[in-house]
């Protein structure tokens, strides 16, 4: 049980160090999506499994939808079916699929030799989360709420920005401009030769 617990770590700050320094959003999720998955396996591992279950839900489930929801929408452009299409090859999903299926032998694993453990282990409940959760630790959760919503309202507002910044100079060469504040300056469309 103790090499299930230290894999499952190791797996977990592998894969997000490797979401941190992905270019590409998409990767990063990817990795982060499995690196979620193995802390969900440490809950459960360590006697938590009702919060391994939230783990799934809530981070790994809810909150990585909507994070893919806002990259989605910021990838407004021409070539946004391109880029999409790319995400579909499989060298993209080998690493994440690869790591998750170890997760997965290794639940499965501990599941099935769980019964066999020599030392009992405490069994956190969904009151005791509860309590924990509002009692010492409400401001902190309020304070992600708060902080989930302003990232999807800026998120909101910059492709909304982006949509209508298209549409009002296109997407020709033209198009190409410098915005600083609310000015926008055409690169090179509006120049005339004047010799001094």
């Amino acid at each position: 049980m103790l090499i299930a617990f230290y894999f499952a770590a190791l797996i977990a700050v592998l894969t997000t160090a490797i979401a941190i320094t992905r270019r590409h959003a998409v990767h990063a999720l990817l990795y982060l999506i499995v690196s979620l998955l193995a802390v969900a396996v440490v809950f459960y591992i360590i006697g938590a499994p009702f919060l391994a279950a939230l783990e799934l839900i809530i981070d790994a489930g809810a909150i990585m939808v909507l994070f893919l929801f806002v990259i989605m929408m910021l990838n407004i452009g021409e070539r946004a079916t391109e880029v999409e299409t790319t995400w579909l090859k499989p060298a993209v999903w080998a690493g994440p699929s690869a790591l998750a299926t170890v997760l997965i032998a290794e639940l499965i694993l501990v599941a099935v030799t769980s019964g066999s453990s020599a030392a009992p282990m405490h069994v956190v409940t969904p009151k005791e989360i509860g309590v924990s959760l509002f009692g010492p630790y409400a401001i902190a959760v309020e304070l992600v709420s708060l902080l989930l919503m302003a990232g999807l309202v800026g998120a909101y507002h910059l492709g909304r920005r982006a949509v209508r910044e298209e549409e009002q100079f296109g997407t020709g060469t033209d198009a190409r401009r410098a915005v600083f504040g609310r000015d926008a300056v055409h690169a090179g469309s509006d120049r005339t030769s004047h010799a001094a």
